[in-house]
């Protein structure tokens, strides 16, 4: 990968005296896109006076030369049907998304420096954003310490890693139950099938996330894109789980 380039912060409008009190976004942008596209919606909710007391770290990916765009690791063709051999698959890359999760670790170990506690810092994205912060939120060193995650069009890459990567890193169900997760996807998603929706939700509960630290949504007519109502409910979310904090 190209060198990266570094995120676009947006610090808040109305900061809170005390910096045990801020909160955070980390927000991914997916496949062959930019930090600039999340900005604009960073900019929406600021527009509206929502979250001001919220900071905003829009990571932007290096140019990939393998897949000859803006990406975050190799994607995967992600088919509608299992494969009936598995075993000729191309396999996920692995290596580039453990290169990309140890960059969003520094990310969030550098707002931590800054003041702002792990139970009050979200990491989010869309696309291949959805399936870093996915991956993150369950095999780094930061597995149910974050204040929420939030997934949007996205999928559980190497699913079939994740607990066995969990047992190497020492993690257990008591490090998954605490921390909120939003989900959600388009029905007329064509790039990402409802199965990949299906083996999300069914990893988070295998590893121990339980069912009501999940909010799951999906839209109708919606696309693989960001809509209104998405991010309607991901205002709502984040209001719920970084709350302003009176001083």
């Amino acid at each position: 990968m190209a060198p990266r380039p570094p995120p676009i912060e947006l610090a808040p409008t109305e900061p809170p005296k005390d910096p045990a009190h801020s909160a955070a976004f980390v927000f991914i942008h997916g496949f062959s896109d930019h930090a600039t596209s999340l900005e604009a919606v960073a900019g929406q909710f600021r527009n509206a006076n929502k979250l001001p007391y919220m900071q905003w770290v829009i990571p932007d990916a290096p140019y990939h030369h393998d897949a000859m765009e803006k990406a975050w690791y190799t994607p995967s063709s992600l088919s509608p049907f299992p494969s009936s051999r598995p075993e000729l698959d191309d396999p996920e890359d692995e290596k580039g998304m453990m290169e990309s999760q140890a960059y969003f670790v520094t990310l969030i170990d550098d707002l931590i420096n800054q003041g702002v506690p792990a139970h009050r810092i979200v990491i989010g994205g869309f696309s291949q954003g959805c399936a870093m912060s996915l991956l993150l939120a369950l095999t780094s060193k930061y597995a149910g310490k974050l204040g929420g995650i939030i997934g949007i069009a996205g999928y559980m890459p190497i699913a079939d890693r994740i607990v066995d990567m969990r047992n190497e890193g020492g993690l257990s169900a008591q490090d998954s139950d605490k921390t909120p997760i939003f989900l959600c996807r388009g029905k007329r998603d064509m790039l990402v099938p409802k199965r990949y929706f299906t083996i999300a939700t069914k990893t988070l509960k295998d590893v121990g996330v339980p069912e009501a630290m999940m909010e799951l949504h999906e839209y109708e007519g919606m696309g693989h894109s960001l809509t209104a109502p998405t991010l309607r409910d991901v205002c709502a979310f984040l209001e719920r789980v970084l709350p302003a904090i009176d001083p």
